[in-house]
């Protein structure tokens, strides 16, 4: 008799299970089917949503023609040529930028800089964006040789790989005994390095696209 309610107890304990694991009614390879359909319909949602939020990252190399507007000299005196190489994260970017603040040598003060330049985009409508980038860096040998910048370009995507800016900013130099500030107009050509068939072309050239 005990032998029988121990097998009755069983079976109550299995019923109740099989009724509360709705795949122990279905056959073991629909289960094996309906279990890969789950997984892959997730995984598929979550890599969707994940394409879809990302935003494009690449590197880009920048050449900077600087003119300073309120300087006395000839047009050597108050050209600035810089190159800048960095990548973008989207809205953002962090560059590296090297340079000089005129073309010519003013005795044992040089023109020759370096300066880290993040930049973020604060407005963008199609082809069209506007940037705002705060810098520092450093005058090398110079008596006024830190540097800071704040400045503000109008960019026009040209393509996904070309961009034209036109900048207007301040530059701000310290030394131990002077300091003084300086403001420029500029010229910005950069050149993106995009994958012709990649993923971050490809939603560059949506981001352009969008209205």
């Amino acid at each position: 008799m005990k032998t029988l309610y121990t097998l009755i107890i069983l079976l109550n304990v299995a019923c109740a299970f099989a009724q509360n694991n709705p795949s122990a009614n279905v056959p073991h390879s629909q289960g094996k089917t309906a279990k890969k359909d789950m997984v892959a319909n997730k995984d598929s949602v979550a890599q969707k949503d994940t394409s879809k939020n990302k935003e494009p990252r690449y590197c880009y190399l920048a050449a900077n023609t600087n003119v300073f507007v309120n300087s006395k000299g000839n047009f050597a005196k108050r050209f600035s040529p810089s190159f800048e190489f960095g990548r973008t994260y989207g809205i953002f970017d962090i560059g590296i930028a090297a340079g000089k603040l005129n073309t010519i040598s003013l005795g044992s003060d040089t023109t020759n800089f370096m300066e880290f330049r993040p930049t973020i985009n604060i407005f963008s409508k199609g082809r069209f964006s506007e940037a705002l980038c705060l810098g520092a860096g450093y005058v090398f040998n110079a008596d006024q040789g830190l540097m800071t910048e704040i400045c503000n370009s109008i960019n026009f995507n040209i393509s996904e790989i070309w961009t034209v800016s036109v900048l207007q900013g301040y530059y701000y130099f310290d030394g131990t005994n002077s300091s003084r500030g300086t403001q420029y107009m500029g010229l910005n050509v950069t050149y993106n390095f995009l994958k012709k068939h990649g993923v971050n072309i490809k939603r560059k050239k949506a981001a352009i696209l969008s209205d």
